[in-house]
């Protein structure tokens, strides 16, 4: 009668177990996301070019997208709003993109902020807002 009953717990167990395990292993697939990193703003003739650094880890290409940003001064206001055009972003892949903003001192930048994406065109459409994860590798916040 003992021998019944710890087997039946160790079978129940060895079921729970099996029910967590596909659970767990949903949880660890690689999230679909496109990354965007602010990699540094460099003083040029015009004003301020800006280096960016994308990678799509959706699950399709994107033919054509763009940010539309918002750069804030060390006032903390909103210092000017504009559209950069990312181009295409394949699926798996780095780019890297530059934007040479005219009349942009790059030590007024206090933080940028990706505030939509107007254009997302592609078999990830709609995708790319809501898997946009940001990070920025130089002392200026970069949000999205």
């Amino acid at each position: 009668m003992a021998v019944t009953r710890f087997a039946t717990l160790l079978l129940g167990g060895f079921v729970a177990a099996a029910a967590v395990i596909p659970a767990y292993a949903q949880d660890a697939a690689p999230a679909a996301n496109l990354d965007v990193e602010l990699n540094a703003l460099t003083p040029s003739q015009k004003g301020c070019m800006m280096t960016f650094v994308a990678l799509n880890k959706l699950p399709a290409p994107i033919n054509k997208v763009s940010f539309e940003l918002a750069f804030f001064n060390d006032k903390n206001a909103v210092d000017r709003i504009t559209v950069l055009d990312f181009k295409d972003l394949p699926q798996g892949k780095k780019r890297v993109r530059q934007f040479d903003m005219p009349n942009v001192k790059c030590e007024t930048v206090t933080r940028v902020l990706i505030n939509d994406t107007p254009v997302c065109d592609g078999p990830a459409a709609g995708e790319c807002m809501k898997g946009l994860v940001t990070r920025s590798q130089i002392s200026v916040p970069f949000e999205g």
